[in-house]
Formats: structure tokens, sequence, C-alpha cells
């Protein structure tokens, strides 16, 4: 083999490890949620002692850092933020959590399947080729499977609990489907959550309601 064959195989196995490396599954976490009250958009119910914030993810600071690109494939990243500072526990497990559009569309939060359905695409399958010069085959660099990164995604930015102790905050990140909404999205939006429930008698909360706004230097628009 000529010896700038050598060379350009060398260098094509060397991209191939690099790429892999970038690819290698790391922890990614979401910065830690301050207390509900803190953040612009929340709902507090001083007589339940209870507050829910919302955080939409529409700029790069508030933005989080997931391994795939959910805003510009149509679903606006919220992060939701509870805070129970009453001595009663609470659970999210009947929760409903839903976008209201300025419309008064009410989107669910997607599913994993709802995200993979989006996100899917051959070259995940197929990988990426590197051409080489014949007769050397082409080298092919498959890439993480769409399924096992909205997985760990989940793992890392969902709620780690659904049950929300006396005197803490528990917080995570949720997607909506925003395709078929004008810009701009967060506009005269809310978000609405029911059945926030007292874990110990299973009493419903009083229903939470968030005024949305987009931020002030929001992402291009999906």
């Amino acid at each position: 083999m000529p010896r700038h064959w050598i060379s350009l195989v060398f260098a094509a196995i060397l991209v191939s490890l690099t790429t892999a490396s970038a690819h290698a599954e790391k922890p990614r976490k979401p910065k830690p949620a301050q207390p509900a009250q803190q953040y612009p958009m929340h709902d507090t119910h001083p007589g339940e002692h209870v507050t829910i914030a919302a955080e939409p993810g529409d700029s790069k600071e508030t933005e989080p850092n997931t391994r795939l690109d959910y805003y510009h494939h149509g679903f606006m990243p919220l992060r939701v933020i509870v805070t129970n500072d009453s001595d009663q526990a609470l659970t999210l497990d009947d929760a409903r959590i839903h976008f209201i559009a300025s419309d008064n569309t009410v989107i669910p939060a997607a599913t994993d399947d709802d995200l993979q359905r989006r996100l899917f695409s051959m070259k995940s399958v197929t990988g990426t080729k590197i051409p080489m010069p014949a007769p050397i085959p082409s080298i092919t660099i498959h890439h993480k499977p769409i399924n096992k990164q909205i997985l760990a995604d989940d793992d890392d930015f969902g709620f780690q609990t659904t049950t929300v102790a006396p005197h803490t905050t528990v917080s995570g990140y949720l997607f909506y489907d925003v395709r078929e909404i004008d810009d701009p999205v967060l506009e005269h939006s809310h978000l609405e959550l029911r059945k926030v429930r007292y874990a110990a008698t299973n009493k419903p909360l009083d229903t939470f309601d968030i005024p949305l706004k987009p931020s002030t230097e929001p992402k291009p628009s999906k």
C-alpha cells in the first residue's frame, strides 16, 4: 500500500475515534433549581403553601443542555419547578400539566414516543460514511440511537421524583409540540397544572395557572 494511502487510513481512523469520543455518553445535569418563587413566571397558593413556576427554554440562558435539540424540532422545553412549603408531602403522579396556547389550543406534554417519531432520521440508523480512495472501503461511523438519547435526556432532565416532600423543591423538563402554534409561541400562553395532590390523603390542590411569555432574546424560530 502506498505511503500516502496509509496516511489517509490513519487520518480516517483518527477522525472516527475522535467522533466516537465526542458522542460518548457523559452525564448531563440541569442547573440546580431555585425556589419556585424566585422565577418570574409562577403561581403561588398561599393557603396551600405551594408555588409552581415555569421556565421556558427558548433562550441560550434557559435552554437545557440536552443531547438532542428539541427546540429546533418544534418542541418547546419547559422547566416546571414545584416548591412545597407546607408540612404535607405532595404527589405529581396524577398531575396534568398542559400548555395552553393563545388560541386556547391545549397541548399535553410530549411522550418519549412523540419525541422519537419527530427526531428519527435515516442518518441515525445508517451512520455517516467517510469515503476512502479505492480500493480501500469507506468507513462508517455509527451514531448513538435517537431513542437512547431521548431516554438518557429524560433520565437527566426529567423529574427525578414525583413526590415533593415538605419544605423541598423538585423540578423537571417537559417538552410541548408547538409546531402548529403561530410565533411567538409563548405570547399570551399559559401552563395549567391540575391534580397535584397531597400524598397522604390524595386530596387535589386547586388548579395552578402560570402565565408565560417569550424571553427577551429568544432563540431562532422553530
